[in-house]
């Protein structure tokens, strides 16, 4: 980037957040991050950013870091918002003051968190940045990309502009990027695999390629996001593929899916989940990391958020809605994490699913 390029407020400097502010970075050009956590920020300024990734490790310096932003900073271009999607409100309304007139802010949270900031700084000025990578930090400033992707970038009603443009040329030093005018449908997708895998690591607590190993552990999955799909369906969603290739509206059970044990359909189904699990196999659940550092988890914008809606449509959403109960127990540590925990929950869903109960155990 040269001096002429936008000034950049990355808000989270965790594994997303981290790894975004240290790119941009790297390139050269206005970026300041902002950390509730004044040890992660103090790492960054005085040693940089450390990555893990395949290629190997590599360290990133120079990066503008701050717990709080000092003095004469601002206003900004573009205020991306890494935080977790309980916080995305709270921050948005306080960082709404240092977005330009024609600046955009945007979400690279999970879930469909543009609808909810969009009265707080106006939807012309929301963008969304649906992430399909995947990273965690262990450790202040240490970052690891646990899955490769980039971005699918857009706004609510479609359209496409200059700013939405710029951002995406940025943004390629991540990770390749799309833009999309129907950015509602790619939330949507998402969200539907959210609602399952992040969900299904925090209540098993291991990464997604030893859980979904188990075929139980995948009809737990498909389950989860039949549900969501049938509910974009009932709000009018189209949904896209996920990173080009995953079609929600084929990973959906059918009826006569749901109550059979077998058919050529669902080996197929389970055949997909099987490569994902592959590609995506190091990521672990975030919603399993807020927990451990002792924050609120996402589930209510994630299962919750299916839960809600279906009840405005009157669809039953019952896994959906045992999902993001459990997970509140796990926050309020009155069950673990566990295989165990996955068996309890894929046991007390039998009935829902006019199965017989079955053990977790290949």
């Amino acid at each position: 980037m040269s001096e002429h390029d936008p000034s950049v407020l990355v808000v989270g400097g965790g594994g997303i957040g981290g790894i975004v502010a240290a790119s941009l970075t790297e390139l050269g050009g206005p970026v300041t991050c902002i950390t509730h956590r004044e040890e992660i920020a103090r790492v960054l300024r005085e040693r940089g950013a450390r990555f893990r990734e395949a290629e190997g490790e590599r360290q990133i310096r120079g990066i503008q870091a701050f717990a709080r932003l000092p003095e004469g900073h601002g206003p900004f271009s573009f205020i991306l918002l890494a935080v977790q999607p309980p916080q995305v409100e709270e921050v948005a309304r306080s960082f709404a003051p240092l977005l330009q007139a024609e600046g955009r802010m945007v979400c690279l949270q999970n879930g469909l968190c543009e609808q909810r900031i969009a009265p707080l700084v106006g939807a012309s000025r929301v963008l969304g940045a649906v992430v399909g990578w995947g990273a965690s930090s262990p450790e202040p400033g240490d970052y690891e990309r646990t899955a490769s992707g980039g971005f699918t970038l857009g706004y609510l009603d479609g359209r496409i502009d200059g700013p939405l443009e710029q951002l995406a040329r940025m943004l390629e030093c991540v990770g390749p990027v799309e833009i999309s005018t129907n950015l509602l449908g790619a939330r949507w997708s998402k969200l539907a695999i959210n609602c399952a895998i992040s969900t299904l690591g925090t209540l098993g607590g291991e990464r997604l390629g030893v859980l979904v190993r188990r075929r139980r552990v995948r009809r737990l999955v498909l389950e989860l996001m039949t549900e969501a799909v049938e509910v974009a369906r009932a709000e009018g969603v189209r949904l896209e593929k996920v990173s080009g290739t995953l079609d929600l509206d084929w990973m959906a059970l059918s009826p006569e899916e749901r109550g059979a044990s077998g058919s050529a359909g669902l080996v197929a189904k389970h055949s997909m989940l099987l490569a994902v699990g592959a590609r995506f196999r190091r990521m672990r659940s975030s919603m399993l990391a807020a927990i451990e550092r002792g924050r609120p988890p996402a589930v209510d914008f994630l299962n919750g958020e299916i839960v809600e809606r279906g009840a405005r449509h009157r669809i039953a959403t019952p896994i959906n809605a045992l999902a993001q109960r459990m997970v509140h127990e796990i926050a309020r540590k009155e069950r673990r994490s566990s295989m165990a925990t996955i068996q309890e929950f894929y046991e007390a869903t039998g009935h829902l699913r006019g199965k017989e109960r079955e053990s977790l155990e290949e």
